[in-house]
């Protein structure tokens, strides 16, 4: 039992590294390839009388605090109005319904081609309604924003250019963070968008894999969506499921690091774990549905499939992480701490291969967008941290998403200038505080057997389990008191039989 044990143990370490080395080679192939992402960026700009005809697409559910903000921007994009479309779909139940339809007589007054589209119910939540809205479309070419994205007016003309290429189907472009300091959560989120924006789908356009369009920020050519299905709601990432269908069927996707969108990030944790479980769960969820023909696809080169692999699989490091932690004190227990040869043989490069390459994964994000790369480097226990303190709740959403498909999509709570609004009930965090306290006594038989290696890791464990824990009942107790507030005092009431279905 004690060799299945230890190899059991570092099995889990092994994974991990695996995982690790990947982002390591991330950046080597964006280094490699970086060329073709600067190229890119060299677009020339089009020709006035060559503008193909856009819609922008707006999926709304609830979202009163940001759609004000989102139409404004959308409204000062600089793009022929007789060739720009706007549509704001909006699946509402609160007074979103009113200040999205007020809006968008103002803009019809200003002279923009806005429609107000309600669908009767919320059928396939967001992939549900962009497809309901493509159907009503009139644009060759589909933008779309979520509702806490800012659009920038150079948005369009910036990489409208890139459909005189007939093989382009979708582009994609970069995130930027609104509240990016916040707090310590905020930035960790920062940084780890930042790597996945400015790393990974850079590398991945580089090389010639397939990447995603992020569900936001991008623009998509109507036909590429149509020919590839159209929008599908088996699974509740419907971009990286269209992305994939559609770089099957031989679609060519861009992506430009250069321009970008301002956007909101989760500042509650359980608005954050809901968007990451969402996340977790769906792209499970598309692995089972095409990772299988992606690999038995032989006109796909090997390095496609391999990353297509890596791509759709990430969330499996959630269940290992939260072995790993649970293992870590049987391990210090029965383990002999090493002496010194063996930690520089053994020891030093598994927590390189597990570690170092994240630190050069995300400085070379932070690098990339003018920042200095000691804020990796400062951030990068919190980001352990934090994925150690999510990973019991990730690893539900994995278990869910290898047993069942589709599921209800929750939407992720926008805070705009409003923080009393939209807060979210969430059950109390016993598994992470017991968690928390087998991580602390990690650290203590750590200390106590000389096992200086684990120690670090043993205490990011523990901090990450008890600061997910305390965030999360410190906001409980937040949103108990708002729901024993009047309704007046936190919600605006709207008759909803003055509500429009349709214009």
């Amino acid at each position: 039992m004690l060799i299945a044990f230890v190899g059991l143990y570092f099995a889990v370490l092994l994974i991990l590294c695996t995982y690790g080395l990947h982002r390591a080679h991330l950046v080597l192939q964006l280094w490699r390839h970086r060329h073709k992402v600067q190229l890119a960026c060299q677009l020339p700009a089009a020709r006035l009388d060559e503008l193909p005809t856009v819609t922008i697409q707006l999926p709304l559910y609830n979202e009163a605090t940001v759609v004000s903000r989102l139409l404004r921007g959308v409204a000062s994009i600089e793009y022929p109005r007789d060739r720009l479309e706007i549509q704001v779909l909006d699946d509402s139940s609160d007074e979103t319904r009113h200040i999205a339809s007020q809006a968008v007589e103002e803009l019809r007054a200003a002279g923009y081609d806005a429609s107000y589209i309600r669908r009767s119910d919320r059928h396939g939540y967001k992939a549900g309604a962009l497809d309901y809205g493509l159907k009503l479309a009139k644009g060759e070419l589909v933008a779309i924003f979520d509702a806490d994205f800012i659009p920038q007016p150079n948005f369009l003309m910036a990489i409208v250019g890139h459909f005189c290429d007939s093989s382009v189907g979708m582009v994609q472009t970069r995130w930027t963070h609104l509240n990016r300091d916040v707090d310590l959560l905020t930035r960790v989120q920062a940084l780890m968008l930042d790597g996945h924006h400015l790393v990974e789908n850079q590398a991945r356009f580089g090389a010639g894999c397939f990447f995603n369009f992020s569900g936001t920020g991008g623009v998509w050519r109507r036909t590429a969506i149509e020919t590839a299905g159209g929008w599908q709601h088996d699974t509740l990432t419907e971009d990286l499921d269209l992305s994939y269908r559609a770089q099957l069927k031989g679609w060519k996707f861009v992506y430009r690091p250069d321009v970008v969108t301002p956007a909101e990030l989760p500042e509650d944790m359980s608005a954050l774990r809901a968007q990451q479980f969402r996340w977790a769960k769906g792209t499970v969820q598309t692995a089972r549905k095409l990772l299988p023909g992606i690999w038995a696809n032989e006109n796909l080169k090997l390095s496609q499939r391999v990353e297509a692999a890596f791509h759709m699989l990430p969330h499996f490091a959630y269940p290992l992480m939260l072995l790993l932690s649970i293992l870590l004190l049987p391990a210090l227990i029965f383990l002999p701490a090493t002496d010194l040869r063996t930690m520089l043989v053994v020891d030093l490069p598994l927590c390189l291969g597990a570690t170092g390459s994240l630190v050069t994964f995300y400085a070379m994000a932070e690098r990339a967008q003018g920042r200095s790369a000691w804020q990796a480097v400062r951030n990068m226990p919190s980001l352990i941290a934090l994925g150690a303190g999510l990973s019991p709740y990730l690893t539900q959403a994995v278990i869910e998403g290898s047993r069942t498909m589709a599921g209800e999509f929750v939407r992720t709570p926008k805070r705009g200038g409003d923080s009393s609004r939209y807060k979210q009930a969430t059950k109390w965090p016993f598994a992470e505080l017991g968690l928390g306290c087998l991580s602390a006594a990690s650290v203590v038989v750590a200390v106590q057997t000389d096992h200086w290696v684990a120690l670090p890791f043993a205490g990011l464990f523990m901090l990450g389990y008890f600061y997910v824990a305390v965030r999360l009942i410190t906001e409980q107790l937040v949103v108990r008191q708002v729901a024993q507030l009047p309704a007046e005092d936190h919600a605006i009431d709207v008759d909803p039989s003055a509500m429009p279905r349709t214009a």
